[in-house]
């Protein structure tokens, strides 16, 4: 087992990992920036170490110094969590040729699947269904449009490189398709450094399925069935749940043979994620892997009793997969809602400043991932997620109560959060019944709903909130200045 691990993120993900290094009596070395100085994970960590200034190129990004620290440090190995390097191939590689163990899979498997366009293509030929459309990028217009007539309007658009939701743009008509064409182009040279694109058939209100996977360098593969991520704002998952409730045993096992498929195609080692899209008949088609750890992968733990991330561990220490297929069964019903500090009410726009008040629900079956707690910075240079609160029951109903329960109990103060919001979706009928799609936020009629409890910064009196924003002026959006820096940070990072 290795002696000391560097996790190359922040926030929630690295306390996790932090966590899991612990109970494996492995030392655990964290990086920070500027404002991280006094996170969670800075605080925790065995070792913490400053890495530059808040700005994520001179931080987070900056592959040279991760590396270079990581060979000082004499770290055995380099956690990347998820975002920033976790599917970045050419950081793989030199963590490789610098003799430092990846905490996840090799970097030609990652360049294998980086691709979507080649990703669809190898799919295609090990036997994963994918969505009708080109396995190669679209050279110009009038190929594109001859292509897109071919298989029948509405169609994607999407970035090769792409991910996030971002360089995706449906096209209803021939009529519209010059002008998405083009500006789907610049959107992912501007995201991605990559402007080819390729098309797929659109399909009508499909459910977002992904299959968890592991494998080890032994050539041994097990699924942990199955997670569904169809509550979705901009493309950006914000409840997740496992199992789905709309995927039965037949379809099941249709999924988990593909998802094993998937990952042989490409020598997978290590934890990932097969996703697809299902349709209404429960036909299902490869969007994508994921190559990491994913965000949701609590429901899954709390369904199996696997802890991912000590398995990712384990795995890249050269060992095998510690359990068996048949050792595992699904186990009651997860559920996990993304807190996260934005303006539900004003578009979402991130709310930026210190949290002041922080308490946390607990009780029977409910779990909190948080990388914050009183007195932490939620600043525009980073991901506006505080948390990511997970309930479990015994079945989907009773898990939903308990979710009910634990958000009226979380209290945050200081930033504006989308607690309201997400008491919203899951008192919801059509949640609850289990009856939606991907389209599912984009089609609610949010006009004139009230948010105000959650723009609410509640602490005990009116002088502490005085004092409050004298020292933190930026405690919410509250002048010209923070609202242009606001809406810039937004359009680079959400938009």
């Amino acid at each position: 087992m290795f002696n000391k691990i560097l996790i190359a993120n922040r926030g929630e993900i690295a306390v996790r990992i932090i966590k899991a290094c612990k109970e494996l009596g492995i030392k655990s070395a964290a990086i920070y920036s500027d404002i991280d100085i006094t996170a969670m994970h800075t605080k925790l960590a065995d070792e913490s170490y400053h890495i530059g200034s808040s700005v994520v190129s001179d931080s987070y990004l900056n592959k040279s110094k991760i590396i270079e620290l990581a060979k000082s440090i004499s770290a055995d190995a380099i956690h990347p969590g998820y975002g920033f390097f976790a599917e970045n191939a050419s950081f793989i590689e030199e963590v490789e040729k610098a003799g430092i163990t990846f905490i996840g899979p090799s970097s030609r498997s990652v360049k294998m699947i980086g691709s979507k366009t080649a990703a669809r293509a190898l799919m295609k030929k090990n036997n994963v269904p994918i969505v009708p459309g080109g396995t190669e990028p679209i050279v110009n217009i009038k190929e594109g449009l001859e292509y897109a007539k071919e298989i029948g309007f509405p169609i994607l658009l999407k970035a090769s490189a792409g991910g996030g939701g971002k360089g995706m743009r449906k096209v209803s008509s021939a009529e519209e398709f010059e002008a998405a064409f083009e500006s789907t182009k610049r959107e992912a040279l501007k995201a991605f450094a990559n402007d080819d694109i390729y098309i797929e058939k659109f399909i009508e209100k499909p459910k977002h399925i992904e299959v968890q996977i592991i494998s080890d360098k032994f050539g041994n593969f097990r699924h942990i069935f199955e997670r569904e991520c169809s509550i979705q704002r901009r493309h950006q998952k914000i409840i997740e749940e496992a199992p789905s409730s709309f995927v039965d045993e037949a379809a099941r096992e249709k999924l988990v043979t593909s998802a094993i498929n998937a990952a042989k195609a490409c020598d997978y080692y290590n934890a990932g994620t097969i996703e697809f899209l299902m349709d209404q008949n429960k036909n299902f088609y490869f969007l994508e892997m994921n190559t990491r750890i994913q965000v949701e992968h609590p429901v899954t733990e709390l369904i199996s009793g696997i802890d991912l991330v000590r398995e990712q561990i384990s795995i890249a220490a050269g060992n095998e997969i510690s359990f068996l297929q048949e050792d595992i069964s699904i186990k009651g019903f997860a559920l996990e809602c993304r807190i996260y500090a934005e303006d539900s009410a004003n578009n979402f726009l991130p709310s930026t400043g210190k949290i002041l008040r922080y308490k946390e629900p607990n009780g029977p079956g409910v779990r909190v991932d948080s990388g914050f707690s009183e007195n932490s910075e939620i600043s525009i240079f980073y991901d506006p997620m505080i948390a990511k609160l997970i309930c479990w029951d015994r079945d989907r109903n009773k898990a939903i109560s308990r979710m009910k329960r634990a958000l009226n109990e979380y209290q945050i103060s200081g930033v504006i959060t989308n607690q309201d919001f997400l008491k919203y979706i899951i008192n919801n009928k059509q949640f609850i019944d289990g009856h939606y799609d991907i389209n599912f936020i984009d089609s609610m009629n949010l006009n004139g709903v009230d948010f105000s409890e959650s723009m609410s910064i509640e602490i005990e009196n009116a002088a502490a909130l005085i004092t409050a924003l004298s020292k933190n002026k930026s405690s919410n959006i509250s002048n010209k200045t923070d609202k242009a820096i606001q809406s810039k940070w937004w359009t680079q990072n959400y938009e």
